[in-house]
């Protein structure tokens, strides 16, 4: 029982990615999912959720205006779309699921499932 992520790389500053992250062996349409990321050196921080129905998203405030998290319950898979990416971007993302509600959803805490993770690194 585990989510495995999918679509990291190589980029250049300003380029975009989409991560993918699927559950495997049991499905995640219920709970509400989110992405974290952590850059060598430094703590697991948020970059967004999203609710199990899918209505409604939070994002980090480094994050807002450039990704888009979004799920397809038909794959049971979650995606993050990352555009204008910035060398401070780099870092590896996990995907993560678990009950949680409101800003709750921000924190790694509430969250009982994670990926293995998968590398993004932007290049200036």
């Amino acid at each position: 029982v585990q989510l495995v992520e999918s679509g990291g790389g190589l980029v250049q500053a300003g380029d975009s990615l989409r991560l993918s992250c699927a559950g495997s062996g049991r499905t995640f349409s219920g709970y509400p999912m989110a992405w974290f990321r952590q850059a060598p050196g430094k703590e697991r921080e948020f970059v967004a959720a999203i609710t199990w129905r899918g209505t409604i998203t939070y994002y980090a405030d480094s994050v807002q205006a450039r990704f888009s998290i979004s799920r397809d319950h038909s794959k049971d898979t979650v995606y993050l779309q990352m555009r204008s990416l910035k060398p401070e971007d780099t870092a590896v993302y996990y995907c993560a699921a678990g009950y949680c509600s409101g800003n709750e959803c921000k924190r790694p805490t509430p969250y009982d499932f994670w990926g293995q993770g998968t590398q993004v690194t932007v290049s200036s």
